[in-house]
């Protein structure tokens, strides 16, 4: 192994959504866009491996590489179906694909950015910067951020639950879709094997990303996500001629356990994404966590304060949300199934998505969760108290 002369003022760890959006920020800042930087990852982001969905007010900083985005939504179970129209929101969808080239390809225009294809194995920090082992050598900056799995809570059946996906990019010869409607949630399923809903987001008449989605303790056999699409595809869209153009399998921690935003003493790695605990527990929701998280870290560094985000009083009031809500699950004192369906029946969509988006006022709040039966989650929010 080698000792790398060069010292960093950042190393990025992980070229995912994270890693690639902290980057991005930095890059397109007047202070910090000529800072070194070093992105290390065990592989090259080359693939169309994710399709990020999320709900957005105006314009973002991605919305170059915006694939669609629908102001009209459905949420349906077998008692109900109620479409709605977006107000401020728009649902955006980005394929990753093309967030990896539009940010990468604006990389190579900075002599001071390096990227590196290498295993890393370890991290450790100082007083005054912190290492990054790989199976290659060292690396040393003032602050690392780390999206890796190193430092994870242990996740097992007990304190987590699993989001689990596979969805189809699938082309139709008929035009049978409406791409100014899209299907937040189909909860029409069978619920045997945990929180089971469909989504349907059609990016013309002929195509649309249909994905089978899971809540539940283990993933299941490839065998049983593909006979569910296919069986929705027929019996529920009535499609019986299409192509599948591509697919994608995910699997996203719902977890009690609790993801920490640094790991080290002196506060100079900075956990960032899923590895800071920016996926939202109670729905697997990140990439907007993700920005709000960049951002932050952006600002602190610019004010040459801690960039690690400290969590404000608003950050705990959701987290223990997420948590109350996981919990209910978990206990199984009330199906995910009924709890969504409660809420969109009883209250305003457009709230409902302020509140999973960690938007809302307190009044919203308590509006919303009123709706709820107060026996089963007064119980599960008093335990994650105590």
């Amino acid at each position: 192994m080698t000792t790398t002369d060069i010292k960093y003022d950042y190393i990025i760890t992980g070229s995912g959504c994270a890693g690639l959006s902290l980057l991005y920020r930095m890059l397109i800042d007047p202070v910090l866009k000529s800072k070194k930087i070093l992105v290390i990852d065990k592989s090259e982001k080359k693939q169309n491996d994710r399709t990020w969905c999320f709900w957005e007010e105006g314009k973002g900083i991605f919305e170059p590489v915006v694939t669609h985005e629908w102001q009209s939504l459905i949420f349906k179970t077998s008692d109900f179906t109620r479409q709605f129209d977006l107000e401020k929101y728009r649902y955006k969808m980005i394929q990753g694909k093309d967030f990896y080239e539009f940010v990468l390809s604006f990389a190579e225009n900075f002599p001071n950015v390096t990227f590196k294809v290498e295993n890393i194995v370890g991290i450790k920090s100082n007083k005054t910067e912190a290492t990054v082992e790989t199976e290659g050598g060292f690396y040393s900056a003032q602050f690392v951020f780390n999206s890796t799995a190193l430092f994870n809570p242990e996740i097992n059946t007990e304190n987590s639950l699993l989001q689990h996906f596979t969805g189809w990019v699938i082309k139709t010869k008929a035009e049978v879709f409406n791409d100014k409607v899209g299907t937040l949630m189909d909860f029409t399923l069978d619920q045997k094997n945990g929180v089971t809903f469909m989504y349907v987001l059609p990016t013309s008449s002929t195509e649309a990303l249909v994905e089978f989605t899971l809540f539940s303790k283990h993933i299941l056999a490839k065998e049983e996500y593909e006979k569910s699409l296919k069986n929705y595809i027929q019996n529920d869209l009535q499609i019986a001629d299409y192509e599948i153009k591509h697919t994608e399998f995910g699997v996203i921690p719902m977890s009690l356990a609790k993801f920490e935003r640094s790991t080290d003493a002196w506060q100079r790695i900075v956990n960032i994404g899923t590895a800071g605990g920016y996926t939202k527990a109670s729905s697997g929701y990140t990439f907007q966590f993700v920005q709000k998280n960049t951002e932050q870290i952006i600002k602190n560094l610019r004010a040459e304060i801690n960039p690690n985000p400290q969590k404000s009083w608003s950050d705990k009031r959701y987290e223990w949300y997420d948590r109350t809500l996981l919990e209910v699950i978990l206990s199984e004192k009330m199906e995910g199934k009924e709890i969504f369906a409660t809420m969109f029946s009883k209250r305003s969509p457009e709230k409902i998505l302020k509140f999973l988006g960690n938007e809302s006022s307190l009044l919203d709040d308590i509006k919303i969760v009123s709706a709820l039966p107060i026996k089963h989650f007064l119980i599960a929010g008093l335990k994650q108290i105590l």
